[in-house]
């Protein structure tokens, strides 16, 4: 039976690390901020709402609005909730909305309010042909996809301006906040150097004391999100050999921003020993550009996937992930995609040996860029350099100032983090 390399092993492991320490009962409240630069609150004008299906007003997650002419853009929250800043000499400018399997909407912004802007998108009802359904033909078109990389993706540097935020809760408590803004220098698709991350910005808040006697600690930081974009690392999916280690299948079509897409479903072969991964590429009917992916990690072998993704777990408990999944959008200029946003979930459940009752987690990760421009800047003073192997909670400033974010666009935070946000500034 075919088994993996080590150096797959060990780029899987790198892209879904999580950290686990044996420690006590500590409540981390440091009041230490970066104050941001106030001037900056007169250099833009920030708008809020939500993004819904027209149909039933239910909520779009992870839906992209960009500013039309720029490249200024956000995603929205879980809950469809965005917040977009649009400098002032933009403010006659259209927001551009789209979403898998709706119609693309543009929105003038001197028809939004300051907040409470509600957005409908209307879902696609027509027809998109055909669906190829031969084996051969799905295995062709992922040999296609990988030979047009080098044709459909950026072969320049890019300086990217991203928005990360990771969380960890225990079931519907927050106990780990951690966001930051990163200066992301984004390597040619076609290189085989590492893309590398700066801190500009960051803030943070960590509550153990119901953890069990049990600190939580993600490893990677935002070079996990990096490391998700299977278009730049494919070998971390899609290890050495992956027809030998996946089959492929064909789905029915649909569409994104005004394209159609081919839906190209992946699972890995039974006779595999070590947990793979299975998902979905959308690849754009002309160009055959992935243009968004989603994917989970095979947890049915808990002990091995227990192994890719933890370290240092405490004598007498088991920890194991139930759920490991995956998101990475791309964003089309000039013709050429590139990396717009990713995230990771992972739930897992820690069981003790001599305790009746089991915990379970939730660890989520997510980077979207709000902002990129081509070529490198020389690091500026205020940036600190990041290793791939960097703890950011352990890296970053904690919750203090509102304003702190400045001119610079975030993902708006969900209504459970909000409130954990408020809790942690009256608590200081």
């Amino acid at each position: 039976m075919k088994t993996q390399t080590y150096s797959v092993l060990k780029a899987i492991r790198t892209m879904s690390l999580l950290l686990l320490f044996i420690g006590s009962n500590t409540v981390n409240l440091i009041a230490s901020s970066k104050k941001a630069n106030l001037a900056d609150s007169i250099t833009f004008t920030q708008y809020k709402g939500k993004v819904a299906d027209s149909r039933n007003k239910k909520e779009l997650s992870f839906a992209t609005l960009s500013l039309m002419g720029t490249n200024i853009s956000t995603v929205t929250n879980s809950e469809g909730e965005f917040s977009i800043k649009v400098p002032n000499n933009k403010l006659a400018g259209q927001l551009m909305l789209s979403y898998i399997g709706y119609k693309n909407k543009v929105v003038s912004l001197k028809e939004l309010k300051p907040d409470n802007n509600l957005i409908t998108l209307d879902p696609y009802n027509i027809a998109l042909g055909e669906v190829i359904v031969s084996t051969n033909d799905a295995e062709l078109l992922f040999k296609q996809v990988l030979q047009k990389r080098e044709q459909n993706y950026s072969k320049d540097q890019n300086l990217m301006t991203g928005f990360y935020r990771e969380t960890i809760k225990k079931r519907k408590t927050y106990l780990s906040l951690s966001e930051s803004v990163v200066e992301i220098e984004k390597q040619p698709y076609i290189s085989n150097t590492d893309d590398f991350i700066q801190l500009f910005k960051g803030r943070k808040n960590t509550d153990y004391t119901k953890l069990d006697t049990l600190t939580f600690k993600l490893q990677g930081g935002p070079y996990t999100t990096i490391f998700l974009d299977i278009m730049k690392y494919p070998d971390i999916i899609f290890t050495d050999d992956p027809l030998a280690n996946y089959t492929f299948s064909l789905e029915n079509n649909t569409q994104i921003d005004d394209r159609k897409v081919y839906v190209l479903s992946f699972k890995q072969r039974p006779q595999i020993i070590d947990p793979l991964y299975y998902g979905k590429l959308y690849i754009d009917t002309e160009s055959l550009a992935v243009i968004s992916a989603t994917f989970n990690l095979n947890v049915e072998n808990r002990k091995a996937v227990s192994n890719m993704v933890t370290q240092k777990k405490p004598i007498g408990a088991e920890v194991y992930p139930t759920v490991a999944s995956y998101q990475i959008n791309y964003r089309e200029s000039n013709g050429k995609w590139l990396f717009g946003y990713s995230r990771g979930d992972i739930i897992f459940r820690v069981n003790w040996d001599k305790k009746l009752f089991n915990s379970t987690y939730e660890s989520t990760i997510e980077l979207a860029v709000t902002d990129w421009k081509k070529g490198f800047n020389d690091a500026k003073k205020t940036t600190e350099k990041l290793r791939q192997n960097v703890i950011m909670i352990d890296k970053v400033s904690n919750f203090a100032d509102p304003e702190f974010w400045g001119e610079y666009n975030i993902i708006e935070p969900e209504k459970s983090i909000e409130t954990a946000i408020k809790k942690i500034q009256r608590k200081m």
